[in-house]
């Protein structure tokens, strides 16, 4: 079993960063969802990729693995170049062309 470790990305509803500071690992599925043929959702017999731990740091994260025996992949987070603005910049006259 390969697992998964990640930076979670900000979400694109929040400026915020309260979720993004912790390392996650994730679960791979076991099987596919099947759908449920009264709803019509997708279910699964499958809890484990419902699992995620976290860890304050990659080299926890990384440790842990090893110490379960399981095979790893870690995946960096990109980082975002910061656009410097102006507030005037907003009542400009040329701001449109």
């Amino acid at each position: 079993m390969q697992v998964r470790i990640i930076k979670p990305a900000k979400t694109a509803m929040s400026s915020g960063i309260r979720k993004t500071k912790k390392w996650m690992l994730q679960f791979p599925p076991m099987d596919r969802p099947d759908p449920n043929d009264l709803m019509g959702w997708a279910e699964s017999c499958d809890t484990v990729k419902q699992m995620r731990l976290e860890f304050i740091s990659e080299q926890e994260a990384i440790a842990y693995c090893q110490k379960k025996g399981w095979e790893y992949m870690v995946l960096e987070p990109e980082q975002a170049s910061p656009k410097s603005k102006s507030y005037a910049d907003n009542f400009r006259f040329t701001k449109f062309t």
